[in-house]
């Protein structure tokens, strides 16, 4: 693996012993610094559970096209359930894939004072596959230990207290896409997904085996980053940037879609805090917070320090046309405030 353009961390090694540990800790904070992308290995997350999952994912993707549409995420409120093909869009840019959006099972809040209060509530499934759901809720509560270890991992790793990160998720906002990446026969490379960085704070994404496309941005240059057997991919998003003031990088990235009759399957889990929560700035140790490079000031793409706001802002972007069917009023308001 050392051809692979990004770092690989073995999570293991944190249960090997304090040296291991603290080596564990110090390719963390430098892999997020210096690129905040990297693979990682010793999850516990077994070949079964990965099969299974991806099984699911391809039944679901095969279902009848009424099927899946029954459950269209336009139908929702809180941008959950299925995306058509070119039903997301990047920087304002369609997005070749289509995809079911599932996140926390909550009944919707009648009459919600905060904006971002409207993307809680239920998650739509496919009435003929129920183990979809069984599956997906597994994989949560897998992922969701393994997150949790990476955030203990990291507040070490920056001089903070263990539970610094971890007592601002004692409600995760978490959010599972299971996207399928349709063949184009295009002579050029099309958009799978395009050039962002993610709004959250982490996200472990796992890829079907074999299947490239993911690339991230390295030192001004794309750089391919494809599937590791028995690794997720790993990147920080803008709230962990902002929490540590640019120490730790959000690193922008995209997926090139496979050439026909080809197609690849993907499934980030993105691990954010309580929509409510505000996660404080850290405060550094001298040495790391010298080497702070500052949040960019985006008029055009801010970052909020409450979660809630950055996946609102996110969701709106993405999903126009779910915004304009709920939520107009959040569309006229944010119009309004661009042109002012």
């Amino acid at each position: 693996m050392a051809d692979l353009n990004l770092p690989v961390l073995d999570l293991s090694l944190l249960d090997q012993g304090p040296d291991a540990a603290a080596r564990f800790r110090d390719e963390l904070r430098a892999a997020t610094h210096d690129v905040g992308f990297f693979y990682l290995v010793g999850t516990g997350v077994t070949p079964e559970l990965e099969a299974r999952l991806l099984s699911a994912a391809q039944d679901f993707f095969a279902l009848p096209e009424a099927e899946k549409l029954a459950i269209e995420n336009v139908t929702s409120p809180h941008f959950r359930g299925y995306t058509r093909v070119g039903g997301e869009r990047t920087q304002g840019r369609i997005d070749w894939r289509e995809q079911i959006d599932i996140g926390p099972e909550r009944d919707a809040i009648e009459n919600p004072e905060r904006d971002f209060d409207r993307l809680v509530g239920p998650n739509l499934w496919p009435a003929s596959q129920p183990e979809l759901r069984e599956v997906v809720t597994e994989w949560h509560d897998t992922l969701t230990q393994v997150a949790l270890k990476l955030l203990r991992a990291w507040a070490v790793a920056l001089g903070a207290d263990e539970d610094y990160f971890e007592r601002h998720f004692d409600d995760p906002q978490t959010l599972i896409k299971i996207v399928r990446y349709p063949g184009k026969d295009d002579p050029t490379p099309q958009q799978g997904v395009g050039a962002h960085k993610d709004s959250g704070v982490l996200t472990l994404l796992w890829v079907e085996p074999g299947k490239g496309g993911l690339q991230v941005l390295r030192d001004g240059e794309w750089v391919d980053a494809p599937p590791v057997p028995g690794a997720f991919v790993v990147n920080i998003g803008e709230l962990l940037e902002y929490a540590t003031q640019g120490y730790l990088a959000a690193t922008n990235h995209r997926v090139i879609s496979p050439t026909y009759p080809d197609s690849r399957i993907s499934v980030p889990f993105f691990f954010n805090p309580a929509l409510d929560t505000r996660l404080p700035i850290i405060q550094l140790p001298a040495d790391l917070a010298a080497e702070a490079r500052g949040v960019e000031d985006d008029p055009d793409n801010p970052i909020h320090a409450t979660y809630g706001e950055n996946a609102l802002k996110s969701r709106l972007r993405a999903h126009p046309d779910v915004a304009a069917i709920h939520h107009p009023d959040l569309v006229a308001a944010r119009a309004a405030a661009a042109s002012a």
